[in-house]
C-alpha cells in the first residue's frame, strides 16, 4: 500500500523576521530614532509603491510616504502589537492618507473648476466667504506659477484642451507638457494646503 503523506505547509514568518520586527516595534514605541530610521528602510518602499498605484502621481505618493511616517512616529503610542504586525499597522496609515490624498485632490479639482467659471458680481454675493477666499487663493497661485507651467494649466483648465492637443498647439514636446502640468500642480496643491493650514487651528 502507497501511502501519500504531505506536509502541510504554513505561511508563518520565520522566527528571526518575527523577532526582528518585534524588537523595531519596541524601538519605535521607545521612540528610539534608529529603530524608526531600520523601519523606514524595512517600509519605505512598500508605502511609496502603494501611494503611486493609487495616486498615479509621483509628487503625491512622496508626500503621503511622508506623512505615514511622520504620522506612524507622532502615533507609535496607538500601536498594539496584539491587534496585528507593525508592516499592517503602517499599511493602515498609508491606505488612510492615500484616502485623505483622494479627498484633497477632489477639493482641488472642484476649486479649479469653480475658478474656470465666469464669475459675476452677484454670484459672488450669493458665494459663502470661505468658498470666496478659496477662489481668490487659486486664482493668486496660478498668477504665481512660472509662465510654461501657468501656460499649461490655463489651457487645461479654461479651454479643457489635453495634454496632447496643447502640445500640438504649443509646438512644445508633449513630455515636456506632463512635467510643466505636473510640477504646475504640484505647486497648486502646495498653495491651496498651506492657506488651509494657516486657516485652521492646527
Amino acid at each position: 500500500m502507497n501511502t501519500d503523506t504531505r506536509r502541510t505547509t504554513t505561511l508563518v514568518p520565520p522566527v528571526e523576521e518575527t523577532r526582528h520586527e518585534e524588537e523595531l516595534a519596541r524601538g519605535l514605541a521607545g521612540a528610539d530614532e534608529e529603530a524608526f530610521a531600520a523601519i523606514y528602510r524595512r517600509w519605505g518602499s512598500l508605502v511609496h509603491t502603494m501611494a503611486t498605484r493609487s495616486l498615479g502621481d509621483t509628487y503625491e505618493a512622496e508626500d503621503v510616504t511622508q506623512q505615514v511616517f511622520v504620522g506612524a512616529w507622532r502615533g507609535r503610542h496607538g500601536f498594539r502589537p496584539e491587534r496585528g504586525a507593525l508592516g499592517a499597522w503602517l499599511v493602515g496609515i498609508t491606505r488612510r492618507k492615500i484616502v485623505d490624498a483622494l479627498a484633497a485632490r477632489t477639493r482641488r479639482l472642484a476649486l479649479v473648476e469653480s475658478a474656470a467659471q465666469d464669475a459675476t458680481p452677484a454670484r459672488f454675493v450669493q458665494q459663502a466667504p470661505d468658498e470666496v477666499l478659496d477662489r481668490v487663493l487659486l486664482v493668486e497661485a496660478l498668477s504665481r506659477l512660472p509662465h510654461a507651467q501657468r501656460e499649461v494649466l490655463c489651457m487645461a483648465f479654461y479651454e479643457d484642451l489635453t495634454q496632447a492637443q496643447i502640445a500640438e498647439r504649443t509646438g512644445v514636446p508633449l513630455g515636456t507638457v506632463k512635467s510643466h502640468a505636473r510640477r504646475g500642480l504640484h505647486r497648486l496643491r502646495t498653495a491651496v494646503d498651506r492657506a488651509d493650514v494657516h486657516g485652521t487651528d492646527l
